[in-house]
């Protein structure tokens, strides 16, 4: 038996001792690896069938695993697409329905692969040398378009003599003078950039018809006599520090001449040309340098001219934004209050909700995801999920009638589970009595009659949301006997611009008493009880942990998981580290430290009298271990009791590995059941 298989038994024995309270008849985290998703979900245009990626965990490998699966429109004829045992995304139906195209990732690598309807053959059509995206295909199903990364030599800044053959010397230094050259999750960045290229659908010669230092990735769309193809990018010469930037483009196939549709101060982004190929529909906004703004819809002519906002009635996010086959109207999701939605707006601007409850392709914590796709006719097949399942595949009809859920990926676990009952709950704020949301699981035997310690969990971002969506992490917390509540408190997404940008800079700030305006709604309630206390989160969610038990020591014990401690030492280390100054804060840190230390969580350090885990990832670039360590030295010098959890291999997405997300939970209800009364 190999290490790996080894380290996940012994984790099922420890998390098996830890969990030995918990009923068999509960959601428990070795049911993690039972449980199943559907995503990427593509209808094919006459709306007869639905290909989707079907997900699940790996016990062995320890890791997510998705492949391509197809029903007819009635959920029956469910089936794996191909014979291929790996890893299948990205599936998109030719134009004509006959085929679709996908990626899948073998031991060479990622390639394009097309399946053919009729025969149910398959086969790869490409020998690429990096991964392909966005694969996007031509208006006559004849030719294909994608992204990919394109290597660069690394600068070299001094000649060494080349050493003898067979010494061991020392590994070359790794050399940069880019802004951005690491990213969480992905490590060191190598030099490159990503360009648009073009290959025959029936396979043969791949053309790259972008060139130039620039990044072009995103939605591609065609012009309808494929002559040009549409894509975004930021092709200005101060591109690095102009970050927030992007412009619509076209490029001519014939010259690879490159066009620049739009000019503005703003990320104008996801170009969508209309059925009559007169009409290009995108997204962006004009910067304003705050915390957060909408991603409005807009029009303009394909030759960049006649631009129009679209989208001003509505005060939301719009993203996935797609044309009816008419163009009369174009289809786009976005967030209300926590729940995925599927709106349609007209050309005059008329907005029509027409699905709830998209999402559930993010199971740790309950954030907004999802997908959706809509045939010609109109018929839409989109991933709903509510909290006790992850997606499931839905469609109904684009009036937002003749509802139908197609599968129940779950069935067979839920049917002899018991999940928390998740309810919503409105609040008052003391700051300025607006209403705020947040949610309460339930432990699943629940009884009103009985005192159960209450779970306060902050979401990340801090512009996000949580919503009324299935959560592994929720649900496993309830499971463990505890009443947990997830909050949005102002900052937080869904609930207009000026609600998300109440954080510009004032954060942390009245978001705390937002927080502890639930705790007291609840006590009030009769819901939680002022003795039976407990509080962590995540990232802006940890940040927002450590802040409130420097605010309060109402908390019988705190797990703060990747926090930022102090802005002054994160900021110029973090892989964002550009990113902040003016639409977070004022100026940069070095001209404003004080600020930048007055909403620094270890300036309240003094405070702290809760027992407090602290829990990081040892490779996150996000929020560093260093911040994390910072609070633990605090506390051990303090001599408050805590405990410093360090994840290995783990980046700012601490829990994206089965284990590791077992691993965090299991911890965080084994501190806390030290410090129940």
């Amino acid at each position: 038996m190999n290490t790996s298989r080894t380290q996940i038994i012994n984790i099922f024995f420890l998390l098996c001792v830890t969990t030995s309270l918990w009923s068999q008849e509960q959601f428990e985290m070795e049911d993690i690896f039972s449980l199943q998703y559907a995503n990427e979900i593509q209808i094919a245009p006459d709306g007869k069938h639905i290909v989707y990626r079907k997900m699940g965990y790996d016990i062995m490998e320890d890791r997510s695993v998705g492949a391509l699966w197809i029903m007819n429109l009635e959920g029956s004829m469910h089936q794996k697409l191909t014979s291929l045992d790996q890893s299948e995304n990205s599936p998109l139906w030719s134009p004509s329905g006959d085929r679709i195209a996908f990626i899948s990732q073998g031991k060479v690598g990622s390639e394009i692969f097309i399946y053919w309807l009729n025969s149910g053959n398959f086969a790869r059509i490409s020998q690429l040398p990096q991964s392909p995206s966005s694969l996007t295909w031509s208006p006559d199903g004849t030719q294909l378009a994608f992204s990919m990364f394109v290597p660069a030599p690394p600068p070299v800044m001094a000649k060494i003599p080349q050493k003898p053959t067979g010494a061991k010397w020392a590994k070359s230094p790794r050399i940069t003078n880019r802004l951005k050259h690491e990213a969480d999750g992905r490590g060191y960045l190598p030099p490159g950039f990503s360009h648009l290229f073009v290959i025959p659908a029936e396979g043969g010669a791949v053309r790259q018809i972008t060139s130039g230092d620039f990044h072009h990735r995103g939605k591609i769309s065609w012009a309808q006599d494929q002559t040009k193809i549409y894509f975004s990018a930021n092709r200005t010469e101060d591109w690095e520090y102009d970050f927030r930037n992007s412009e619509i483009y076209s490029v001519n196939l014939s010259d690879y001449s490159i066009e620049m549709l739009t000019d503005r101060d703003g990320p104008d982004r996801s170009p969508a040309v209309s059925p009559d190929g007169k009409t290009i529909a995108y997204l962006g906004f004009d910067d304003k340098r705050e915390a957060y703004q909408n991603t409005l819809l807009y029009l303009m002519q394909t030759d960049g001219t006649n631009k129009r906002l679209l989208s001003a009635s509505l005060d939301a996010s719009i993203s996935d934004i797609h044309w009816d086959s008419k163009g009369a109207h174009l289809y786009f999701a976005y967030d209300h209050h926590g729940n995925g939605k599927i709106g349609k707006i007209d050309l005059s601007g008329t907005v029509q909700k027409l699905a709830d409850h998209r999402g559930g392709t993010t199971l740790g914590r309950p954030y907004g995801s999802g997908m959706y796709s809509v045939s010609k006719q109109g018929k839409i097949a989109y991933t709903f999920t509510r909290p006790n399942h992850p997606a499931d595949i839905a469609v109904l009809d684009d009036n937002g009638k003749n509802w139908k859920r197609l599968t129940a990926l779950n069935q067979s676990l839920f049917a002899h589970k018991k999940t928390g009952r998740v309810e919503e709950i409105w609040y008052n704020s003391s700051i300025d009595g607006r209403k705020l949301q947040g949610w309460i699981v339930y432990p699943p035997k629940y009884d009103p009659d009985q005192k159960y310690p209450f779970m306060v969990e902050n979401h990340g971002g801090p512009i996000s949301n949580y919503g009324d969506r299935f959560s592994i992490e929720m649900q496993l917390y309830a499971s463990a006997g505890y009443i947990v509540f997830y909050p949005n408190p102002r900052g937080s997404t869904s609930y207009g611009e000026a609600f998300a940008n109440l954080l510009l800079n004032n954060y942390p700030g009245e978001d705390y008493n937002d927080v502890m305006d639930g705790v007291n709604a609840c006590i009030a309630k009769g819901i939680a009880h002022e003795e039976q206390l407990f509080v962590t989160g995540g990232s802006a969610g940890g940040i927002m942990s450590a802040w409130m038990i420097g605010k309060n020591n109402r908390f019988e014990a705190a797990a703060v998981v990747k926090p930022v401690m102090n802005w002054t030492s994160k900021l110029l280390v973090a892989d964002n580290y550009y990113g902040y100054a003016n639409s977070r804060y004022s100026g940069q840190v070095w001209e404003n430290p004080m600020n930048y230390w007055n909403f620094s969580p270890i300036s309240l350090v003094g405070n702290v009298e809760t027992p407090t885990l602290v829990m990081v990832g040892m490779d996150d670039l996000r929020t560093p271990p260093s911040e994390a360590k910072q609070l633990y030295h605090a506390l051990k010098l303090r001599k408050i009791p805590t405990a410093l959890v360090e994840i290995p291999e783990a980046s700012h997405g601490i829990a994206s590995r089965p284990s590791n997300l077992m691993t965090k939970v299991a911890h965080i209800v084994a501190w806390f059941e030290k410090y129940k009364k």
